[in-house]
């Protein structure tokens, strides 16, 4: 996921303007859920895009903090990536989406591989 979301905005690839603008952001989320994923696995899907959502929402709105020390962090590779740099109303979107594809397919496949284990009656 990380590496979907860095590539998209890699100046030597040059995705469609629509992946480019939204895939990072979009990526990012979905690793915010994947990780709370594997730290809190037992949690029911929807705390996990709850507190995913908690967590992403919170790190775009601390982009409209700029004390000196904050500033400084975002100017550092890791501070760039995880806290980014401007606050943005469409990131909103872009990360509730992500969280919720995430959140989605795992239903999914929850379901899915339950019905594969269910026994089946003659």
């Amino acid at each position: 996921m990380l590496l979907l979301g860095l590539a998209s905005r890699y100046p030597g690839f040059s995705p469609p303007e629509f992946i480019r603008n939204h895939a990072g952001d979009t990526c990012w989320a979905a690793l915010v859920y994947l990780v709370l994923s594997i730290l809190i696995p037992r949690r029911p899907v929807l705390k996990r895009a709850i507190i995913g959502l908690t967590c992403a929402f919170t790190i775009e709105l601390s982009q409209l903090y700029h004390a000196p020390w904050i500033d400084w962090s975002r100017q550092t590779t890791l501070g760039g990536l995880v806290l980014g740099f401007d606050f943005t109303a469409m990131d909103l979107i872009r990360y509730t989406f992500g969280i919720l594809c995430c959140a989605m397919l795992e239903v999914v496949l929850k379901r899915k591989h339950s019905n594969q284990q269910a026994p089946t009656s003659l």
